[in-house]
Protein backbone atom coordinates (compact mmCIF):
# COMPACT_ATOMS: atom_id res chain seq x y z
CA UNK A 1 0.00 0.00 0.00
CA UNK A 2 1.21 3.35 -0.81
CA UNK A 3 0.80 5.20 2.45
CA UNK A 4 2.13 8.19 1.77
CA UNK A 5 -0.30 8.85 -1.40
CA UNK A 6 -3.01 8.36 1.35
CA UNK A 7 -2.18 11.03 3.53
CA UNK A 8 -1.85 13.44 0.59
CA UNK A 9 -5.04 12.77 -0.96
CA UNK A 10 -6.46 13.64 2.40
CA UNK A 11 -4.90 16.54 2.03
CA UNK A 12 -5.80 17.66 -1.15
CA UNK A 13 -8.86 16.69 -1.50
CA UNK A 14 -9.15 19.60 1.87
CA UNK A 15 -7.59 21.98 -1.26
CA UNK A 16 -10.52 21.07 -3.93
CA UNK A 17 -13.27 21.77 -0.99
CA UNK A 18 -11.84 25.31 -0.38
CA UNK A 19 -11.63 24.33 3.44
CA UNK A 20 -7.81 23.57 3.54
CA UNK A 21 -7.21 25.07 7.07
CA UNK A 22 -3.95 27.31 7.46
CA UNK A 23 -2.72 28.31 10.96
CA UNK A 24 -2.33 31.86 12.01
CA UNK A 25 0.86 32.60 14.12
CA UNK A 26 -0.07 35.33 16.55
CA UNK A 27 1.69 36.89 19.55
CA UNK A 28 -0.99 38.51 21.72
CA UNK A 29 0.25 41.69 23.48
CA UNK A 30 -0.09 41.49 27.24
CA UNK A 31 -1.84 44.45 28.59
CA UNK A 32 -2.58 46.16 24.71
CA UNK A 33 -4.95 42.73 23.36
CA UNK A 34 -6.94 42.77 20.91
CA UNK A 35 -3.78 43.51 19.09
CA UNK A 36 -1.14 41.29 18.50
CA UNK A 37 1.73 40.36 15.68
CA UNK A 38 0.86 38.20 13.29
CA UNK A 39 4.53 35.67 12.79
CA UNK A 40 2.64 34.06 9.83
CA UNK A 41 4.31 36.84 7.16
CA UNK A 42 1.71 39.16 4.96
CA UNK A 43 1.96 43.15 4.67
CA UNK A 44 0.43 43.79 7.92
CA UNK A 45 2.60 42.69 10.89
CA UNK A 46 0.47 44.48 13.24
CA UNK A 47 -3.00 43.10 13.81
CA UNK A 48 -5.99 43.10 15.77
CA UNK A 49 -7.85 39.95 16.83
CA UNK A 50 -11.88 39.62 16.62
CA UNK A 51 -11.81 35.88 16.87
CA UNK A 52 -10.64 34.68 20.27
CA UNK A 53 -12.85 32.27 22.99
CA UNK A 54 -10.96 34.91 25.31
CA UNK A 55 -14.32 36.32 25.44
CA UNK A 56 -14.00 38.58 28.68
CA UNK A 57 -10.16 39.28 28.35
CA UNK A 58 -9.54 37.49 31.62
CA UNK A 59 -6.22 35.67 30.25
CA UNK A 60 -4.99 39.40 30.35
CA UNK A 61 -6.14 40.61 33.91
CA UNK A 62 -3.80 41.55 36.31
CA UNK A 63 -5.36 39.06 38.90
CA UNK A 64 -4.96 36.66 36.76
CA UNK A 65 -1.56 36.58 35.68
CA UNK A 66 -0.40 37.42 39.03
CA UNK A 67 -2.01 34.19 40.42
CA UNK A 68 -0.52 32.18 37.90
CA UNK A 69 3.41 33.71 38.17
CA UNK A 70 3.31 33.22 41.94
CA UNK A 71 1.88 29.79 41.99
CA UNK A 72 4.87 28.98 39.82
CA UNK A 73 7.10 30.55 41.52
CA UNK A 74 6.16 28.76 45.09
CA UNK A 75 5.25 25.46 43.00
CA UNK A 76 7.25 25.42 39.92
CA UNK A 77 5.41 24.97 36.05
CA UNK A 78 4.33 21.22 35.70
CA UNK A 79 1.80 19.26 37.93
CA UNK A 80 4.59 16.31 38.30
CA UNK A 81 2.01 13.70 37.34
CA UNK A 82 -1.26 11.92 36.59
CA UNK A 83 -3.85 13.06 39.65
CA UNK A 84 -3.51 9.19 41.29
CA UNK A 85 -0.07 9.96 40.87
CA UNK A 86 1.84 13.39 42.54
CA UNK A 87 -0.42 15.36 40.29
CA UNK A 88 -2.97 16.80 42.75
CA UNK A 89 -1.67 19.75 43.29
CA UNK A 90 -3.33 22.34 46.05
CA UNK A 91 -4.59 25.14 43.42
CA UNK A 92 -6.19 22.16 41.81
CA UNK A 93 -7.91 20.89 44.84
CA UNK A 94 -9.11 24.53 45.39
CA UNK A 95 -10.10 24.89 41.63
CA UNK A 96 -12.66 21.85 41.96
CA UNK A 97 -13.86 23.84 45.38
CA UNK A 98 -14.72 26.97 43.37
CA UNK A 99 -16.85 24.89 40.85
CA UNK A 100 -18.51 23.13 43.29
CA UNK A 101 -19.58 26.41 45.24
CA UNK A 102 -20.12 28.22 41.37
CA UNK A 103 -22.50 25.28 40.14
CA UNK A 104 -24.05 24.37 43.35
CA UNK A 105 -23.13 20.71 42.85
CA UNK A 106 -21.78 18.17 45.83
CA UNK A 107 -18.66 17.80 43.93
CA UNK A 108 -16.64 19.03 40.28
CA UNK A 109 -13.58 16.91 38.46
CA UNK A 110 -11.18 19.20 36.34
CA UNK A 111 -9.65 17.72 33.25
CA UNK A 112 -7.05 19.31 30.95
CA UNK A 113 -9.94 20.31 28.34
CA UNK A 114 -13.56 20.42 27.36
CA UNK A 115 -12.85 18.17 24.90
CA UNK A 116 -11.54 15.50 27.33
CA UNK A 117 -13.98 16.28 29.82
CA UNK A 118 -16.73 16.13 27.51
CA UNK A 119 -15.63 12.81 25.60
CA UNK A 120 -14.55 10.90 29.29
CA UNK A 121 -17.80 12.10 31.32
CA UNK A 122 -20.29 11.10 28.46
CA UNK A 123 -18.78 7.46 27.45
CA UNK A 124 -18.25 6.69 31.36
CA UNK A 125 -21.84 7.46 32.46
CA UNK A 126 -23.09 5.93 29.35
CA UNK A 127 -21.45 2.62 30.14
CA UNK A 128 -22.93 2.72 33.59
CA UNK A 129 -26.31 2.71 32.57
CA UNK A 130 -27.20 -0.52 30.77
CA UNK A 131 -29.02 -0.40 28.15
CA UNK A 132 -29.19 3.44 27.76
CA UNK A 133 -30.01 5.72 25.09
CA UNK A 134 -28.60 9.06 24.49
CA UNK A 135 -30.56 11.68 23.16
CA UNK A 136 -28.10 14.16 21.65
CA UNK A 137 -28.87 17.79 19.61
CA UNK A 138 -27.96 17.45 15.94
CA UNK A 139 -25.66 20.84 16.50
CA UNK A 140 -23.90 19.18 19.34
CA UNK A 141 -20.29 19.81 19.80
CA UNK A 142 -17.68 17.24 18.01
CA UNK A 143 -16.54 16.54 21.64
CA UNK A 144 -19.87 15.10 22.81
CA UNK A 145 -20.53 13.37 19.70
CA UNK A 146 -17.01 11.65 20.27
CA UNK A 147 -18.31 10.60 24.28
CA UNK A 148 -21.66 9.25 22.79
CA UNK A 149 -19.58 7.13 20.34
CA UNK A 150 -17.19 5.86 22.43
CA UNK A 151 -19.86 4.57 25.27
CA UNK A 152 -20.99 2.13 22.23
CA UNK A 153 -24.68 3.54 24.01
CA UNK A 154 -27.82 3.93 20.87
CA UNK A 155 -28.34 7.73 20.32
CA UNK A 156 -31.08 9.22 18.75
CA UNK A 157 -30.63 13.21 17.20
CA UNK A 158 -33.20 15.83 17.52
CA UNK A 159 -33.60 18.56 15.20
CA UNK A 160 -31.44 21.33 16.78
CA UNK A 161 -33.35 23.16 20.03
CA UNK A 162 -36.16 21.44 18.74
CA UNK A 163 -38.22 20.45 22.28
CA UNK A 164 -41.46 18.84 19.93
CA UNK A 165 -38.95 16.80 18.04
CA UNK A 166 -37.51 15.28 21.44
CA UNK A 167 -40.56 15.04 23.17
CA UNK A 168 -41.60 12.43 20.21
CA UNK A 169 -38.56 11.06 20.43
CA UNK A 170 -38.90 10.19 23.92
CA UNK A 171 -42.22 8.79 23.79
CA UNK A 172 -41.12 6.10 20.91
CA UNK A 173 -38.20 5.29 23.65
CA UNK A 174 -38.91 2.01 26.48
CA UNK A 175 -39.81 4.00 29.49
CA UNK A 176 -37.75 1.22 31.26
CA UNK A 177 -34.56 1.86 29.45
CA UNK A 178 -32.10 4.77 31.07
CA UNK A 179 -31.64 8.12 28.78
CA UNK A 180 -29.16 10.66 28.80
CA UNK A 181 -30.13 14.51 27.53
CA UNK A 182 -26.98 16.14 25.95
CA UNK A 183 -27.22 19.84 24.98
CA UNK A 184 -25.31 23.01 25.10
CA UNK A 185 -26.85 26.30 26.38
CA UNK A 186 -25.23 28.45 24.01
CA UNK A 187 -24.11 27.08 19.90
CA UNK A 188 -20.68 28.73 19.35
CA UNK A 189 -21.31 29.01 15.83
CA UNK A 190 -25.07 30.27 15.56
CA UNK A 191 -24.92 32.33 18.89
CA UNK A 192 -28.50 31.12 19.75
CA UNK A 193 -29.22 29.56 23.27
CA UNK A 194 -31.14 26.20 24.16
CA UNK A 195 -34.95 26.35 25.56
CA UNK A 196 -33.10 24.99 28.94
CA UNK A 197 -36.43 25.02 31.25
CA UNK A 198 -38.40 22.65 28.61
CA UNK A 199 -35.68 20.63 28.38
CA UNK A 200 -35.74 19.92 31.85
CA UNK A 201 -39.55 19.66 32.16
CA UNK A 202 -39.20 17.16 29.64
CA UNK A 203 -36.18 15.30 31.53
CA UNK A 204 -38.92 15.57 34.56
CA UNK A 205 -41.85 13.92 32.71
CA UNK A 206 -39.64 10.80 30.67
CA UNK A 207 -37.46 10.43 34.19
CA UNK A 208 -34.10 11.81 32.38
CA UNK A 209 -30.60 12.17 33.50
CA UNK A 210 -29.11 15.46 32.03
CA UNK A 211 -25.93 16.57 30.84
CA UNK A 212 -25.26 19.96 29.93
CA UNK A 213 -22.49 21.93 28.43
CA UNK A 214 -21.75 25.43 29.08
CA UNK A 215 -18.08 25.88 27.62
CA UNK A 216 -19.68 29.20 25.93
CA UNK A 217 -21.33 30.56 28.90
CA UNK A 218 -19.63 30.14 32.14
CA UNK A 219 -18.28 33.34 33.44
CA UNK A 220 -20.23 35.10 30.52
CA UNK A 221 -24.25 34.56 32.03
CA UNK A 222 -25.24 34.53 35.36
CA UNK A 223 -24.77 36.64 38.37
CA UNK A 224 -21.99 34.73 39.43
CA UNK A 225 -20.63 33.47 36.11
CA UNK A 226 -22.29 30.52 36.14
CA UNK A 227 -23.57 29.88 32.50
CA UNK A 228 -27.29 30.44 31.54
CA UNK A 229 -28.41 27.44 33.59
CA UNK A 230 -27.82 30.05 36.56
CA UNK A 231 -28.99 32.89 34.42
CA UNK A 232 -32.55 31.06 34.12
CA UNK A 233 -32.51 29.37 37.55
CA UNK A 234 -32.41 25.94 36.38
CA UNK A 235 -29.07 24.82 37.99
CA UNK A 236 -30.63 22.61 39.94
CA UNK A 237 -32.44 21.08 37.38
CA UNK A 238 -29.46 19.84 35.55
CA UNK A 239 -27.62 16.84 36.28
CA UNK A 240 -24.14 17.06 34.84
CA UNK A 241 -23.03 20.71 34.23
CA UNK A 242 -19.87 20.34 32.20
CA UNK A 243 -17.60 23.72 31.71
CA UNK A 244 -14.23 24.81 30.05
CA UNK A 245 -11.71 27.25 31.70
CA UNK A 246 -10.27 28.68 28.54
CA UNK A 247 -12.84 31.25 27.24
CA UNK A 248 -14.75 33.40 29.67
CA UNK A 249 -11.87 32.26 32.48
CA UNK A 250 -8.86 32.54 29.97
CA UNK A 251 -6.65 29.93 31.36
CA UNK A 252 -7.38 26.75 30.02
CA UNK A 253 -9.27 22.82 31.12
CA UNK A 254 -12.10 21.58 31.19
CA UNK A 255 -14.55 20.18 34.27
CA UNK A 256 -17.37 18.34 35.21
CA UNK A 257 -19.84 19.07 38.26
CA UNK A 258 -22.48 16.74 39.40
CA UNK A 259 -23.68 14.84 42.46
CA UNK A 260 -20.89 13.30 44.76
CA UNK A 261 -21.28 9.58 42.99
CA UNK A 262 -21.41 10.35 39.57
CA UNK A 263 -18.21 12.65 39.86
CA UNK A 264 -16.57 9.73 41.39
CA UNK A 265 -17.46 7.29 38.69
CA UNK A 266 -15.97 9.27 36.36
CA UNK A 267 -13.02 9.86 37.97
CA UNK A 268 -12.38 6.46 39.02
CA UNK A 269 -13.33 4.78 35.64
CA UNK A 270 -12.86 7.25 32.17
CA UNK A 271 -9.20 6.50 31.07
CA UNK A 272 -9.66 10.00 29.41
CA UNK A 273 -8.99 11.09 33.18
CA UNK A 274 -6.97 8.38 34.68
CA UNK A 275 -4.03 8.01 32.19
CA UNK A 276 -3.56 12.09 31.86
CA UNK A 277 -0.89 14.35 33.59
CA UNK A 278 -2.84 17.05 35.91
CA UNK A 279 -3.22 20.66 35.10
CA UNK A 280 -0.16 22.29 36.39
CA UNK A 281 -0.71 24.66 39.77
CA UNK A 282 0.01 27.73 37.79
CA UNK A 283 -2.63 27.23 35.73
CA UNK A 284 -5.07 26.44 38.22
CA UNK A 285 -4.38 28.92 40.17
CA UNK A 286 -5.46 31.37 37.36
CA UNK A 287 -8.71 29.53 37.12
CA UNK A 288 -9.07 30.10 40.40
CA UNK A 289 -8.67 33.77 40.36
CA UNK A 290 -10.72 34.06 37.81
CA UNK A 291 -13.88 32.58 38.53
CA UNK A 292 -13.46 34.26 41.90
CA UNK A 293 -13.49 37.51 40.56
CA UNK A 294 -15.89 36.92 38.15
CA UNK A 295 -18.33 35.44 40.68
CA UNK A 296 -18.43 38.86 42.04
CA UNK A 297 -17.91 41.33 39.27
CA UNK A 298 -20.64 42.18 36.48
CA UNK A 299 -18.17 44.59 34.98
CA UNK A 300 -16.76 42.28 32.27
CA UNK A 301 -19.79 41.01 31.27
CA UNK A 302 -21.80 44.02 31.22
CA UNK A 303 -18.78 45.63 28.97
CA UNK A 304 -18.43 42.30 26.46
CA UNK A 305 -22.60 42.27 25.98
CA UNK A 306 -22.45 46.29 24.87
CA UNK A 307 -19.84 45.56 22.82
CA UNK A 308 -21.52 42.53 20.90
CA UNK A 309 -24.82 44.77 20.60
CA UNK A 310 -23.11 47.69 19.41
CA UNK A 311 -21.60 45.53 16.66
CA UNK A 312 -24.71 44.04 15.72
CA UNK A 313 -26.10 47.06 15.41
CA UNK A 314 -23.21 48.74 13.38
CA UNK A 315 -22.90 45.43 10.89
CA UNK A 316 -26.85 45.83 10.39
CA UNK A 317 -27.43 49.40 9.53
CA UNK A 318 -24.28 49.46 6.78
CA UNK A 319 -26.24 46.04 5.31
CA UNK A 320 -23.94 43.32 6.39
CA UNK A 321 -25.22 40.28 6.70
CA UNK A 322 -25.48 39.67 10.57
CA UNK A 323 -26.99 36.29 11.01
CA UNK A 324 -29.70 36.02 14.06
CA UNK A 325 -27.62 35.88 17.60
CA UNK A 326 -29.14 36.57 21.25
CA UNK A 327 -25.44 36.02 22.50
CA UNK A 328 -22.39 37.12 22.54
CA UNK A 329 -21.58 35.45 19.36
CA UNK A 330 -21.93 37.78 16.20
CA UNK A 331 -21.53 35.46 12.57
CA UNK A 332 -21.73 37.44 9.66
CA UNK A 333 -23.06 34.88 6.80
CA UNK A 334 -20.97 34.40 3.74
CA UNK A 335 -22.37 30.85 2.01
CA UNK A 336 -19.18 29.78 0.12
CA UNK A 337 -16.13 28.39 1.67
CA UNK A 338 -13.43 29.77 -1.48
CA UNK A 339 -15.15 33.77 -0.74
CA UNK A 340 -14.95 32.72 2.93
CA UNK A 341 -11.69 32.05 2.92
CA UNK A 342 -10.80 35.19 0.55
CA UNK A 343 -12.57 37.71 2.86
CA UNK A 344 -10.49 36.54 5.78
CA UNK A 345 -7.28 36.77 4.15
CA UNK A 346 -7.96 40.28 2.58
CA UNK A 347 -8.68 41.41 5.98
CA UNK A 348 -6.08 40.13 7.21
CA UNK A 349 -3.44 40.82 4.79
CA UNK A 350 -5.06 44.49 3.49
CA UNK A 351 -6.99 45.50 6.96
CA UNK A 352 -4.59 44.26 9.91
CA UNK A 353 -7.62 42.14 10.86
CA UNK A 354 -7.70 38.79 11.72
CA UNK A 355 -10.55 36.58 11.74
CA UNK A 356 -10.63 33.26 10.63
CA UNK A 357 -13.13 31.67 8.22
CA UNK A 358 -15.60 29.00 9.21
CA UNK A 359 -16.26 26.52 7.18
CA UNK A 360 -17.85 22.74 6.54
CA UNK A 361 -17.47 20.52 8.93
CA UNK A 362 -17.64 23.12 11.16
CA UNK A 363 -20.88 24.56 9.88
CA UNK A 364 -23.46 22.90 7.37
CA UNK A 365 -21.96 23.67 3.67
CA UNK A 366 -23.91 26.57 2.35
CA UNK A 367 -23.53 28.49 5.67
CA UNK A 368 -19.79 29.30 5.59
CA UNK A 369 -19.27 32.38 7.98
CA UNK A 370 -17.27 35.15 9.76
CA UNK A 371 -17.34 34.57 13.47
CA UNK A 372 -16.67 37.55 15.69
CA UNK A 373 -16.18 38.16 19.13
CA UNK A 374 -16.30 41.62 20.30
CA UNK A 375 -14.79 41.67 23.56
CA UNK A 376 -14.58 44.40 26.40
CA UNK A 377 -11.47 45.97 24.83
CA UNK A 378 -12.55 46.41 21.32
CA UNK A 379 -12.55 49.62 21.19
CA UNK A 380 -14.98 52.32 18.90
CA UNK A 381 -12.34 53.15 16.91
CA UNK A 382 -11.66 49.24 16.41
CA UNK A 383 -15.51 48.82 15.38
CA UNK A 384 -14.98 51.52 13.12
CA UNK A 385 -11.67 50.39 11.16
CA UNK A 386 -13.51 46.66 11.17
CA UNK A 387 -17.00 48.06 9.44
CA UNK A 388 -14.76 50.31 6.99
CA UNK A 389 -12.59 47.15 6.42
CA UNK A 390 -15.61 44.74 5.43
CA UNK A 391 -17.94 47.04 3.65
CA UNK A 392 -14.39 47.44 1.55
CA UNK A 393 -13.91 43.11 1.28
CA UNK A 394 -17.81 42.89 0.42
CA UNK A 395 -17.50 45.36 -2.42
CA UNK A 396 -14.06 43.75 -3.76
CA UNK A 397 -15.39 40.19 -3.71
CA UNK A 398 -18.84 40.94 -5.15
CA UNK A 399 -20.56 39.75 -1.80
CA UNK A 400 -24.25 40.99 -1.32
CA UNK A 401 -25.73 43.58 1.11
CA UNK A 402 -28.98 43.08 2.76
CA UNK A 403 -31.08 46.58 2.38
CA UNK A 404 -29.58 48.09 5.65
CA UNK A 405 -32.53 50.45 6.65
CA UNK A 406 -34.97 47.29 7.23
CA UNK A 407 -31.77 45.06 8.98
CA UNK A 408 -31.66 47.92 11.21
CA UNK A 409 -34.98 47.63 12.38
Amino acid sequence: MDYAKVFSSAVQSLHEEKRYRVFTELERHAGHYPRATNHSGGNKPDVVVWCSNDYLCMSQSPIVTTAMKDAIDRMGAGAGGTRNISGTNHPLVELERELIDLHGKEAALVMTSGFVANEAAISTIAQFLPGCVIFSDELNHASMIAGIRHSGAEKKIFRHNDVDHLRQLLEETDPDRPKLLIFESVYSMDGDIAPLEKFCDLADEFGVLTYLDEVHAVGMYGPRGGGVAEREQVMDRIDVIQGTLAKGFGVIGGYIAASADLVDTVRSYAPGFIFTTALPPGVAAGAVASIRHLKTSDLEREQQQERAATLKRRLAEVGLPVMRSNTHIVPVLVGDPALCKQATDMLLDVHGIYIQPINYPTVPRGTERLRITPGPRHSDDLMDELVTALLAVWETLGLPLNDAAAAAE
